[in-house]
Order: C-alpha cells, then sequence, then structure tokens
C-alpha cells in the first residue's frame, strides 16, 4: 500500500502529464524550458525521483511529439535537448532502449535532410546521435545500417555553421572507429565530402581520413582523385590537412598513382592554361597581380607537397625524379602568372638540384651556365623572384617551349 507522500507524487505526476497533453504549443515551449533548467545533467535516478518513478511516461510523450511535429515544428531544438537530458543521464540506457524503439534513429537522420530546418535544430540531432553512438557498437552500426553515414557526410559538406560540421565530424570519427564492419564505408562517406565548396567540411574530413588510415588498412584507390583536386583550395588549412594525408598514404600502394598525379599537376596543357604568359613577359608589371586561376593553385600546392614529400623521402625523391619531376617544376618555375607557383617550384627545384647531382648536372645543360648560375645565386630563398628575375623567368619559359630540356629530367 502506497504512502501518503507516494500517493502526492503521483497525483503530481499526473497533474503534469495532463497538463503537458492538454498545452498548446506555445505552452509547452514553457514547459520544455523550465524541463530544461531544472533537470540538465540529472542522472536516471535522480529523473525517476524527479517524475515519482514515471520519467518514462514524459520521455514517451516527447518522442512521440517529435514524430509528429519534427517536419515543421518551432521548438524543435528545445524538445530535442530535452530528450537529450533523457539519452544523457548516467545509469539511464533504458531511456536510449526506449527512444529507440519509436525510431528515434531515423528521425534524427531525417532532421539533417531537411532543407528549411535551422542549423541549431540539426545540430542538436547530430548531438543525440553522438550520445547513442557513444552506447556502444551495435548502436553505431543502427546509425550506419539506417544510411546515417551518407545522411551525415552530406550534412557535413553542405552545412553552412562551423559548430554543427564540428559535432558532425566527432561523429563520423566515432563511427569510424570501434565499428569494423562498417568504418570503410565510413572511410569512402569522407572521401565524397572532398568535392564539396565547404573549406572546412574539406579541412574536417581530410583530418579524420587521416586518422582513420591505420585502421582501414590498405588505401583505396577512389581516394587518389579527391585528395589531389582538393588542392585547388587557397585555404591554407585545407592545404595542410592534405599534405598531412599525403605524407601518411605514401605507406601505401596507392603511392605511385599519388606522386604521379602530383607530378601531372605542375604541367598543366599548355594552350588552355598557359595562354597569358606572352602577356605577363610584355608587362612585367602585372606579374602576379591577376586572380590566380584554380588550376595554377593546384600547381604551386604540388611543387610544394613534391618538395616536403621528397625531403622526407630518399626513395620517394628517387621515384619523384623517374616520373619527370623536375621538368614539371622547371615549368611552373617559368609560370609568369602565378608568382606562389614559382616560389615553391623554385624551392623545390633546388632541393632535387642541391641534393642529387645528375640532376644539378641536367638542369644546368638545360638553363645554361648564365641561367643556372642566376638560380643558384641564394640556398635558402626563392631565387628566382622578383622584377628583376623576370627576364630570367622568362628565359627558361623560353627554354621549356621549345622542349630545350633534357631527356634524364
Amino acid at each position: 500500500m502506497t504512502s501518503v507522500k507516494e500517493q502526492e507524487a503521483i497525483r503530481r505526476l499526473m497533474v503534469f502529464l495532463q497538463e503537458w497533453d492538454s498545452a498548446h504549443k506555445v505552452a509547452r515551449s514553457h514547459i520544455l524550458d523550465n524541463f530544461i533548467k531544472s533537470n540538465d545533467s540529472k542522472t536516471e535516478p535522480e529523473l525517476e525521483l524527479e517524475f515519482s518513478q514515471g520519467a518514462s511516461l514524459f520521455l514517451a510523450r516527447l518522442a512521440a511529439w517529435l514524430r509528429m511535429t519534427y517536419t515543421y515544428s518551432t521548438c524543435l531544438s528545445k524538445l530535442l535537448r530535452s530528450i537529450g537530458i533523457f539519452l544523457s543521464a548516467a545509469s539511464g540506457h533504458r531511456y536510449l532502449i526506449e527512444f529507440l524503439e519509436i525510431g528515434g534513429v531515423l528521425i534524427l537522420l531525417e532532421i539533417l535532410g531537411l532543407n528549411y530546418q535551422k542549423e541549431d535544430d540539426k545540430r542538436e540531432s547530430v548531438k543525440l546521435l553522438q550520445l547513442i553512438a557513444g552506447a556502444g557498437r551495435k548502436y553505431k552500426e543502427l546509425i550506419c545500417e539506417s544510411y546515417g553515414v551518407q545522411s551525415l557526410a552530406k550534412f557535413l559538406a553542405t552545412s553552412n555553421s562551423a559548430e554543427a560540421q564540428d559535432d558532425t565530424q566527432i561523429l563520423l570519427d566515432s563511427l569510424g572507429h570501434s565499428n569494423p564492419k562498417y568504418q570503410n564505408q565510413v572511410y569512402k562517406g569522407l572521401i565524397a565530402v572532398l568535392p564539396c565548396a565547404s573549406p572546412r567540411a574539406q579541412q574536417l574530413a581530410l583530418q579524420t581520413l587521416r586518422v582513420m588510415q591505420d585502421m582501414v588498412g590498405e588505401a583505396p584507390t577512389a581516394v587518389v582523385e579527391p585528395v589531389l583536386d582538393v588542392l585547388c583550395s587557397t585555404h591554407l588549412q585545407v592545404q595542410y590537412e592534405a599534405i598531412q594525408l599525403l605524407k601518411v598514404l605514401m605507406a601505401h600502394q596507392v603511392r605511385p598513382a599519388l606522386l604521379g598525379g602530383l607530378v601531372a599537376l605542375l604541367t598543366p596543357p599548355w594552350r588552355k592554361e598557359f595562354t597569358f604568359c606572352s602577356e605577363t613577359a610584355k608587362d612585367p608589371a602585372a606579374l602576379g597581380l591577376k586572380e590566380p586561376k584554380l588550376v595554377y593553385t593546384q600547381q604551386a600546392a604540388a611543387a610544394k607537397i613534391v618538395g616536403v614529400l621528397a625531403k622526407e623521402s630518399a626513395e620517394v625523391a628517387e621515384k619523384l625524379i623517374q616520373m619527370k619531376v623536375v621538368h614539371g617544376l622547371m615549368v611552373a618555375v617559368g609560370n609568369l602568372d602565378h608568382v606562389v607557383s614559382q616560389r615553391y617550384a623554385s624551392i623545390s627545384l633546388e632541393y632535387f638540384v642541391h641534393t642529387f647531382p645528375f640532376v644539378e648536372e641536367c638542369v644546368k645543360n638545360a638553363l645554361g651556365p648564365t641561367l643556372f648560375q642566376h638560380f643558384m645565386v641564394s640556398r635558402n630563398s626563392c631565387p628566382l623572384i622578383g622584377k628583376s628575375a623576370t627576364s630570367i623567368q622568362n628565359q627558361i619559359w623560353e627554354s621549356i617551349k621549345i622542349h630545350s630540356v633534357p631527356e634524364c629530367l
């Protein structure tokens, strides 16, 4: 037989639930505000004490309202935060089960795909998915089985909120760990993010791919083209993460394809990409003032990266030489329309010249003694940049145009 105190607690619970059931949208919003303020960070026993052992009754109502209104609700963020109090409650695993039984994962993923929902609402949805994934491997598998990787990758690529993108990256990283059945799916989902227009998403995707690489094992060939394409980004953070990933990929079977791709980027198609070189030569004052084409940015990044990779591994350096990287670097040095390409190519070329005597001899034969002496004038700075170097660059350009580079390069 229940005590008077217990009966009073049950009566208060029933009054609260009836108030919720009869409340309109604005009133329910106020109830949610009070609930969040009073119960944030509470444990399962504390929630049960608050609701007289009937907390699941309120969670069921929240879940039902979410299922009915998530496509048009104006207080979706509050509703998701309220559900999050239950899912994050210590010792509250049963709340998680109850939420999943009503199709909670599918609802949360669908919210991410609604174009008219606010970014804050979608971020709260991602946070709930983080809580679900954090409950264990089988819950990570449930998210992946519900096409969660595709939904999350798309949201990462299209979101306008840096905070939401960060939370999504954390979730994808979680799904990629301790989830062997679907880790390759997560890896491929991150690759699919790389061609997007968001630099932040590209940066986070590259970062997560690098972290996951050791777990995935052998890198798929599908990673080669997207990683090389992302080098056209003008954002330094993206370039940095691309370099770090390329360093890791050098230990895998895709290394020859990546190195070949980098060398190819040093020499864009002649007629399409170097049509303005003669114009720049006529007007040295215009040097570096043109808006760089994406292909020039890609060329500059490739020139920088081949130098970085060569310095880290003599084996890689020799492989690059076999792929005629020196010829490609000379092409980039002669690109009068993009100072950055000249700078990075000059630095990388100088490394090959100083490290490999036969490269030095071949470059000297290609440029001639006078031009080669100008090139060697400085070991620690870019030797071919500046107005005084315009004629030198022009000579390099002319030597390349008439195919005077020896076969050894």
